[in-house]
């Protein structure tokens, strides 16, 4: 789950500067969509933010599961087939997540909806399925099953049946693209919001750093900590709105997909990142893995911050994130 509310992005002081803010909120991808720009008025405003739109409706129809026209929906429906011949944005994206795959040990796997759907969140379950149906509902994920031949521009999945989502980095990549794309026709500074996946460049007219708020999801009404962002994304995975208790225990509608079990342990990870797009494939990825990998990880990686929180509320940082200077009181 995108952590879109507990990922709030703060404005801060409308400069009296000849420059302005404008905001743009809607649904796109199913999901709530905020581009922030800074702007000489409100007519370049809008033409920035129509650009953002048609940004984010070229993507999705390149990188889409559902919509059946899209390239990686001619990749899924090929499974076991053939390979298909997709643009070259496309194969790029795959093999970042590939790596990011490796990286987590398959903690994070785009292969991730080839998985039957055997967890159900919506209240209706009473019981916990079967270990055998636990362990079939994962047969057809495995990133090592995803072949790339980038000479002859095509992706071929070996097993009929796999099918691969962007739903854990894709947004994140959106987020980035509109990023480079508005700096390109000369959007001095702004901010992207793709469901919680947040990218930032430039300052407020008033020279101060765009703002992001991070919420405990124990104490939704309270903003624990807000952490200056320059030229930099943040992504937020949680459960705490997804889960289902059994014998005690909390599973999550996280599922890691090498065993098939949800994911538990953690109920919030938040990633800082340069780009979108890897906030939001590592957010995914040590969630999965849990606290202890998880942090060990993050703490290897140069530039990466991360906060989490477990199932009992309690609060984790990476080593380069001194929660203090940035708590709120």
């Amino acid at each position: 789950m995108k952590a879109s509310f507990f990922l709030t992005a703060l404005l801060i002081g409308f400069s009296t500067t000849a420059q302005i803010i404008h905001k743009r909120k809607l649904s796109l991808l199913g999901s709530p969509f905020e581009v922030t720009v800074v702007a000489k008025d409100t007519a370049q405003a809008n033409e920035y933010e129509d650009i953002a739109v048609q940004e984010v409706k070229r993507i999705e129809n390149l990188i889409s599961d559902w919509i059946p026209t899209t390239p990686l929906s001619a990749i899924n429906q090929n499974a076991g087939k053939q390979p298909v011949k997709v643009p070259l944005e496309l194969i790029e994206l795959i093999e970042r997540s590939i790596k990011i795959s490796k990286l987590t040990d398959g903690a994070f796997d785009i292969s991730y909806a080839s998985m039957d759907k055997i967890w159900k969140f919506d209240g209706s379950m009473k019981e916990m399925p079967s270990p055998e149906a636990i362990k079939k509902s994962v047969e057809k994920v495995g990133y090592q099953n995803i072949i790339i031949d980038k000479e002859k521009q095509t992706v071929f999945l070996k097993l009929e049946g796999m099918k691969l989502g962007m739903g854990g980095i894709g947004q994140g990549y959106i987020a980035d693209k509109i990023k480079q794309l508005l700096i390109a026709k000369g959007c001095v500074a702004g901010l992207v919001n793709v469901s919680g996946d947040i990218s930032t460049w430039g300052k407020q007219p008033n020279g101060e750093s765009w703002k992001v708020g991070i919420k405990n999801p124990m104490n939704k009404n309270k903003i624990f900590a807000t952490f200056p962002l320059e030229d930099t994304a943040v992504e937020t995975s949680g459960s705490y709105e997804k889960y289902v208790t059994f014998n005690g225990k909390r599973y999550s509608h996280i599922i890691d997909t090498r065993t098939g079990y949800p994911a538990t342990g953690l109920i919030s990870v938040s990633v800082f990142a340069k780009t979108t797009e890897l906030a939001d494939a590592l957010a995914t990825g040590v969630f999965v893995m849990g606290k202890e990998a998880g942090m060990n990880l993050i703490n290897q990686l140069p530039g990466i911050g991360c906060i989490m929180v477990d199932d009992e509320g309690k609060i984790a940082t990476s080593n380069n994130i001194d929660l203090k200077k940035y708590q709120n009181e």
